[in-house]
């Protein structure tokens, strides 16, 4: 039978939720986590069955648990990543009531705690941790009249079958729409990719993965504070054993790309004319990480070899002199439109002044201004490597550190989030 009063209170049991149950567990904290439907539920709801996983497998782990593998170098299938949730949770003994969503979160009558109701009942906490992450409501633009020709959100892309005869247009060039793009063209359909901002990085570089240096050079550490203007997620891929993208690749192997979606009618969709500036600023990113990893070589004087190909530059394709400015689907032969477009939050069942205009939480570190009340799992909710598998433990960490502090009377939230936000802690 499902608790109905727990110290705290942990919604979501993906990677987040259950390291912050193990977390939790460490420090003696009871709690309980509640699962919507199944752990790892988008790991198996919400990606397709040629999947590869971003990052090699020797670099996957949660805390106190590394993935079990035996080739380190390559990368993970959607359900090796299923499996190696669902073992970690049994590993930390994580207390999951899976099948119960909670539908409203909202502060006691009483000021002290928090009540979700579920589809299960009432549940009162004095902690809650939200860790339902960031991919929660498909992003699709309201540009195609939705009875226009098949169309499907990236999430919801199976497998090339899937899909109706004829060419397909994916709007979106983002990790997920540059892997479908290619398994569609390498399946023999004809494709064409709507690209847009990216930031360009090498799979591997002088022998060594992109997670290597990362973690060398130190940049997945970096803080929230120190984050640049660009908000892009580096461009990588682990299909195919693992390779860097190079949208000059993709227009070799016969991808037709095409600058930014801005306007539809009739059948019709305009693109922006910015197909060679959104290139040449995906090349300034790749160019600029190579010359950080070169001058870390030389001054540590590190025994790497140089590595010519990853400096190779591909011709340009035909689109970049002559860009499509507007395509006709129906004359294109397009049977299908795939939007990877990406997520946005969807926080509204949050009845609780921790959400800013847009929905977005209002948080320093994972730290909101209410009491007892912290969101975990966000892309940089604290530093680069904040939404990775493998860098979600350390926000876990310090955030069972708050609820342990809280329980024995030394912490507040309020004080907390103000010392935060002028960089006092």
């Amino acid at each position: 039978m499902m608790k109905e009063q727990v110290e705290t209170l942990v919604i979501g049991a993906g990677q987040a939720g259950l390291a912050m149950s193990h977390m939790l567990t460490q420090r003696g904290c009871e709690h309980l986590v509640l699962e919507r439907r199944r752990i790892a539920e988008r790991w198996r709801a919400e990606r397709w069955d040629g999947l590869r996983f971003q990052f090699p497998n020797w670099s996957v782990r949660l805390p106190d648990f590394p993935l079990r593998h035996c080739a380190p170098d390559e990368f993970a299938t959607s359900r090796e990543i299923v499996d190696f949730l669902v073992a970690y949770a049994g590993a930390v003994a994580a207390p999951v009531c899976c099948g119960v969503a909670v539908t409203q979160l909202r502060c006691r009558g009483d000021r002290r705690g928090f009540a979700a109701e579920t589809t299960h009942g009432l549940v009162e906490a004095a902690n809650v941790v939200v860790a339902t992450g960031p991919y929660q409501r498909p992003i699709i633009p309201a540009l195609l009249d939705p009875a226009v020709g098949f169309q499907l959100h990236a999430s919801r892309y199976v497998r090339p079958e899937q899909l109706p005869p004829g060419a397909v247009l994916i709007i979106g060039s983002g990790a997920s729409g540059v892997q479908i793009a290619e398994e569609l063209v390498r399946a023999g359909r004809h494709v064409y990719l709507s690209v847009g901002h990216h930031r360009r990085m090498p799979r591997r570089y002088r022998g060594r993965d992109l997670m290597w240096w990362l973690c060398e050079l130190g940049l997945d550490q970096t803080p929230v504070e120190r984050r640049g203007p660009d908000r892009s997620l580096p461009l990588i891929t682990g299909a195919y054993g693992g390779h860097t993208i190079d949208f000059r690749n993709l227009a070799k192997q016969g991808v037709r790309l095409l600058g930014h979606a801005k306007a539809a009618h009739d059948g019709w969709l305009d693109f922006a004319p910015d197909l060679a500036a959104t290139l040449a600023h995906g090349d300034a990113t790749y160019a600029g990480f190579l010359e950080i990893a070169d001058a870390h070589v030389a001054h540590n004087a590190l025994d790497m070899p140089q590595d010519p190909t990853a400096h190779a530059t591909l011709q340009d394709p035909p689109t970049l002199s002559a860009p499509v400015g507007r395509l006709d689907l129906r004359s294109a032969g397009i049977g299908s439109v795939i939007w990877a477009t990406g997520y946005c939050f969807d926080f509204s069942w949050i009845d609780i002044p921790v959400l800013d205009v847009d929905g977005n939480p209002i948080h320093r570190r994972g730290v909101t201004n209410v009491t007892g009340l912290y969101f975990l799992g966000l892309p940089w909710l604290s530093r680069m490597n904040s939404s990775f598998l493998s860098g979600v433990g350390q926000d876990a960490a310090e955030l069972a550190n708050y609820i342990a502090g809280e329980k024995s009377g030394r912490r507040s939230n309020a004080d907390d989030f103000r010392r935060l936000s002028t960089g006092a802690i």
